[in-house]
């Protein structure tokens, strides 16, 4: 009937499109009677035990920052002279940074000086005219006062100048010249993965200059409560940070003991991950997840933990021979993913059968509830009918006219 179908002839095309509709449903109608009578048919494969390093790993994550900053702040009261960098800029430890006016800091040092001298000369005077255990004792008391004090007002003419403390780039820069800075004890300093301030603020509160560490970084990270007693400190850590394609390494180098409470309201104690060597391909405030490698075996013998059958309380294989298999008993450990430790039973280069099954033989594709496609039980529709849209004439997309 298809064998007549002419252009135009309208008639015809849906005459022969009822019929084709019938012919389908009819194999289509002999396939699904068919298809439930096929059983499956059981394929395998084979796997080779073999020995393999394994590691317990845990996992943690967090953001990349430099590995040691520095807010650094003016320890002594004066006016601000000279500002001698700028934010960008590179220094190391011991460069100035900005001066105060040291005059009235000076006068004081000089002040102190003349009062150490005069208390040494009081003290020697009265040992000479031999004064008694009371009065020597006074003496001595004023000399080491008088002494402190000298050492404070030189430590205050040195604390003019501010001085880097770590290398790295100035990130900030929080007063310009003629700005005054207060007072307060303490000196500046530094510490790793966070800020450490010390001295004195400016007029607004900011710190004076903001210094991050260049090509050094850590890894702020939390790790799971339930995971956090596996890690300690000198793990080694493969990290993968967002925008790097290669792998970073580093070492743990702090486990928080208190714990805190995440995003999720989870708790997660702290870690720290020290990256190892110098980059310049880092960036603070990138996010990073690192694997943690807390155990690592060698030469572990494994199997393939598909190939693992069992029978009761027994596991086994079926080991494959010259004269075909044999169903072997084994020992199993630890699994690891795709693969399962062998304690006894097999040795490395020994084979095993993997066993698996599909739908049907000959099956490859995907439909009917299943995987596979049955070349002999399926009819194939390839879509070549005249002036069909899915195969059907007069049909469009959904195959039916």
């Amino acid at each position: 009937m298809l064998g007549v179908w002419r252009k135009g002839r309208r008639r015809s095309r849906v005459v022969g499109g009822l019929a084709l509709v019938l012919v389908v449903a009819a194999a289509a109608a002999g396939w699904l009677l068919t298809r439930g009578t096929q059983s499956a048919v059981a394929t395998t494969t084979t796997a080779t035990v073999s020995t393999e390093t394994v590691r317990d790993t845990v996992t943690v994550s967090g953001t990349i920052e430099p590995a040691a900053t520095a807010d650094l702040d003016f320890a002594v009261s004066g006016t601000v002279t000279r500002v001698l960098v700028e934010a960008g800029d590179t220094v190391k430890v011991g460069d100035a940074l900005a001066r105060v006016d040291d005059t009235a800091l000076v006068a004081t040092r000089r002040a102190a000086l003349a009062t150490l001298e005069a208390a040494v000369a009081q003290r020697d005077e009265d040992e000479d005219d031999g004064a008694d255990d009371t009065r020597l004792a006074a003496d001595q008391t004023a000399v080491l006062a008088a002494r402190s004090a000298l050492t404070a007002a030189r430590d205050d003419v040195d604390a003019a100048t501010l001085r880097a403390t770590i290398r790295g780039t100035v990130t900030a820069v929080g007063l310009e010249k003629g700005d005054v800075t207060g007072s307060s004890a303490g000196a500046s300093g530094a510490s790793g993965g966070s800020s450490a301030t010390g001295g004195t603020a400016t007029e607004t509160g900011a710190s004076a200059f903001s210094i991050v560490s260049t090509g050094r970084f850590v890894l702020d990270a939390t790790v799971a409560a339930a995971d956090a007693d596996q890690v300690s400190d000198g793990l080694q850590a493969e990290i993968t940070v967002t925008g790097v394609a290669d792998t970073v390494y580093g070492t743990v180098s702090e486990v928080g003991r208190v714990a805190e409470t995440s995003s999720s309201g989870a708790a997660v104690f702290a870690v720290s991950v020290d990256v190892t060597g110098t980059r310049d391909d880092l960036y603070a405030g990138t996010t990073a997840d690192a694997t943690v490698i807390v155990q690592q075996l060698p030469d572990v013998l494994t199997v393939s933990t598909a190939a693992l059958q069992s029978d009761g309380e027994t596991t086994y294989v079926e080991k494959v021979g010259d004269s075909g298999t044999e169903r072997t008993h084994v020992e199993i450990g630890d699994t690891y993913g795709a693969t399962t430790q062998v304690v006894s039973g097999l040795a490395e280069g020994d084979v095993v059968e993997v066993p698996g099954f599909t739908r049907g033989p000959g099956a490859t594709g995907t439909g009917g509830g299943g995987d596979g496609t049955d070349n002999q039980q399926r009819p194939q529709f390839d879509g070549t009918f005249p002036g069909g849209g899915a195969g059907f004439p007069g049909a469009g997309p959904g195959g039916t006219p």
